[in-house]
């Protein structure tokens, strides 16, 4: 009889066995909880629907748990890691627990909010248990540099995740909600315990489903000058649009017939408003300021 093959996923006791060989302590500085529960990684790869021809980039893989679920699947991986010594050893994990598919897997030594490029083919999915305390800043520049990124999987705070998937009107409603739907259609896709961190959270962790859109937002105005409007606006948000608005407009005039034109009550607030909307608003202040230059 052959002796079974060993799980090529990492557990409890991997994890922590690959720390202590690097001397690996996590930091609270960079939101490190590494995953230890192997159903927890292939409850994630197939939650993101990774196929066998996606090409999926992964930011801060950690010590590689969820990077072999990824490889298990996808055609390539690509991982995004800021961390030396996690960068370091991260191939040579690879390399040992899944050789067969080492060639498949390419890492970036780089802080992902500075990358604007990745090796091989360009991606198609972007799945990632994302350092708390950069989830959307990074979420929102890996959409805006890689287009080709159709599909995202997220695992963050659940606080966090609840204001991404917010839907207008919600008291979560917020920046993060209008960017991410700029892009994408986005929803909450499950929920994740702390005890499949290490260490683990003083928080619940969820999932966030983002979808590119098939089409882009139609719209005048640049992501650039929706995304002003979307920032003044919640500002201030328990003023109106027209209040919150005023330092973006010129003026407090200036901005209520931004938002008359737009079709908005310059009474609104900010959480009640779509992305559509705030697109018409920015379109409209284009085209005052173009009717005054004449």
């Amino acid at each position: 009889m052959s002796s079974p093959v060993p799980d090529t996923l990492l557990g409890p006791a991997d994890v922590r066995e690959l720390a202590a060989a690097l001397g690996v302590r996590p930091t609270k500085q960079r939101g490190q909880n590494f995953v230890i529960d192997a159903n927890t990684v292939r409850r994630i790869v197939r939650t993101a629907e990774v196929r066998p021809d996606d090409v999926v980039v992964e930011v801060g893989p950690g010590l590689g748990s969820l990077t072999l679920a990824l490889l298990e699947t996808a055609d390539r991986v690509t991982a995004v890691e800021i961390d030396d010594v996690l960068a370091g050893a991260l191939p040579a994990t690879v390399a040992a627990r899944l050789p067969e598919r080492a060639d498949r897997f390419a890492l970036v030594h780089s802080d992902a909010m500075r990358v604007t490029g990745l090796p091989g083919p360009a991606p198609t999915a972007l799945v990632a248990n994302l350092p708390y305390n950069v989830a959307v800043p990074v979420l929102l520049h890996m959409l805006d540099t890689f287009p080709s990124i159709e599909r995202t999987l997220v695992m963050v705070q659940a606080e966090v995740a609840d204001r991404l998937a917010a839907g207008p009107g919600s008291k979560v409603y917020g920046v993060p909600s209008v960017k991410a739907n700029w892009y994408a259609e986005v929803k909450r896709a499950g929920s994740i315990g702390r005890t499949v961190f290490w260490p683990a959270p003083n928080v619940d962790s969820g999932l966030v489903s983002l979808v590119r859109r098939a089409e882009p937002l139609q719209t005048t105005a640049s992501r650039r000058e929706v995304f002003a409007v979307v920032d003044a606006a919640f500002a201030q948000r328990r003023k109106t649009l027209r209040a919150a608005l005023a330092g973006w407009a010129g003026s407090a005039a200036a901005a209520e017939a931004a938002l008359v034109g737009a079709g908005v009550s310059p009474q609104a607030r900010g959480e009640a408003l779509t992305v559509e909307e705030f697109a018409r608003i920015a379109e409209h202040k284009k085209s005052l300021a173009a009717g005054q230059e004449k």
